[in-house]
């Protein structure tokens, strides 16, 4: 009851109330920002880790010492491996796209229309044209910003010009060839909507000089963060000299710095909570002053030092954790309706929040750990009830004579 009393202060202790205020407001903020900073690192991380490994194999197979011309008996027997879901032989090589209304470089990707209805990521996202026929045509697949740029759709004509040519007595000419544009899908991530091409594989050995031969094969697991377990399988079953890079190789400088930047924003938010905590300290020992009388009053009436010590840790302690339940709740909606929120401000301020082309992305993820948020209400809390122990210590160790001598 006392303490309640304490933290309704009176008119002339109304800067006292203010500093509670702000305290709840900070302690609230700091925990509310972290979950919801957090949560969308964590949904960024998990967004581009599904792109990449829906359309990028968990490990990669080159070949070494000879061409990888049994790929279609190497990726049979490595899909037969226990946990491996699909192995996909294809041709990966560079060109330049070109229309009548631009140009651009682009990724070039052979495989066969079975392999090709096997990711999701793009059977799933066909937004024009189909894939049907795909191995019996010469049509290509492109991505929708791929479309965009150069102004074309499903059914138009696309030229595809690759430096490494046939070979003449004058030297190797680049090989051009105009190609018609079976199907456009769109995966929402800019820099594979913007560059991926996919042909069919018979076209693409023809394209790129590789007779019967193919550059790799993309093998897809069950579960991409147990392919240590996978890799010692898939080397006996390939039966042949191969060199074997998992998707943590080939994407670990770009994960890695998500790591960093994660913990180091955790690391800056956590000092907005203990800001917070510092003015509950603050607050907690303008209020001891203050009620220094009612603190002289008390003790000789015969409440002891720790009565005292539990009526202002209450007072502080409330403030704390009204304050984390409260963030914790506004994090919780805020991660909720994050994309909704990001279109209201794009449209108030009539600017493009989370551009595509910086941040890879169509939208803004945010998921939360029930760990990670867990471990931040948990550290408020911790420093909810830490924050007033001093306070609260001086209050009780405070004389009653030395506090009634001078009021």
């Amino acid at each position: 009851m006392l303490s309640l009393r304490y933290l309704r202060a009176r008119r002339k202790e109304g800067f006292i109330s203010v500093i509670a205020g702000f305290s709840f407001l900070g302690i609230m903020l700091g925990v509310a920002t972290l979950i919801i900073v957090m949560a969308v690192m964590n949904g960024f991380r998990a967004e581009l880790l599904s792109k990449i490994l829906g359309l990028n194999g968990h490990l990669l197979i080159q070949p070494i010492d000879s061409p990888l011309t049994d790929y279609d008996a190497v990726a049979k027997r490595i899909a037969g491996v226990d946990g491996v879901k699909i192995a996909v032989p294809l041709i990966e090589g560079q060109a330049l796209a070109s229309s009548a209304y631009g140009a651009t470089g682009v990724l070039v990707r052979g495989m066969s229309e079975a392999n090709l209805r096997a990711l999701p990521s793009i059977s799933a996202n066909i937004k024009q044209g189909t894939l049907e026929g795909f191995d019996g045509g010469s049509g290509l697949v492109i991505g929708k910003r791929l479309a965009d740029q150069l102004s074309i759709r499903a059914g138009d004509n696309i030229t595809l010009v690759s430096p490494r040519g046939a070979v003449t007595p004058m030297g190797t000419t680049p090989r051009i060839k105009v190609y018609k544009v079976a199907a456009i899908f769109e995966i929402g991530m800019s820099e594979y909507d913007s560059a991926f091409v996919f042909m069919p594989l018979p076209e693409a050995q023809a394209y790129f000089n590789k007779d019967g031969d193919v550059t790799a094969i993309e093998v897809y697991t069950q579960n991409p963060d147990k392919v240590d377990q996978y890799r010692a399988a898939i080397d006996k079953a390939a039966q042949r000299p191969i060199y074997a890079v998992d998707w943590r190789q080939r994407n670990a400088t770009f994960f890695n710095a998500l790591q960093v930047e994660r913990n180091v924003m955790f690391l800056i938010l956590t000092l907005i909570v203990v800001v917070a905590a510092f003015n509950i300290v603050s607050g907690l020992n303008m209020l001891v002053k203050d009620k220094g009388r009612d603190i002289g009053i008390l003790r000789t009436m015969g409440a002891t030092r720790g009565s005292i010590m539990r009526v202002f840790l209450v007072t502080g302690a409330s403030i704390g954790v009204f304050g984390t339940l409260a963030g914790f709740l506004l994090g919780l909606v805020v991660c909720l309706n994050i994309e909704e929120i990001r279109q209201f401000i794009s449209w108030l301020t009539a600017t493009e929040l989370f551009s595509p082309e910086l941040y890879y992305l169509s939208r803004l993820p945010a998921e939360m750990d029930a760990r990670e948020t867990g471990a931040v209400v948990i550290m408020a809390l911790v420093l909810s009830f830490l924050a007033p122990l001093y306070p609260s210590w001086r209050a009780a160790r405070l004389d009653p004579v030395e506090a009634l001598r001078y009021e």
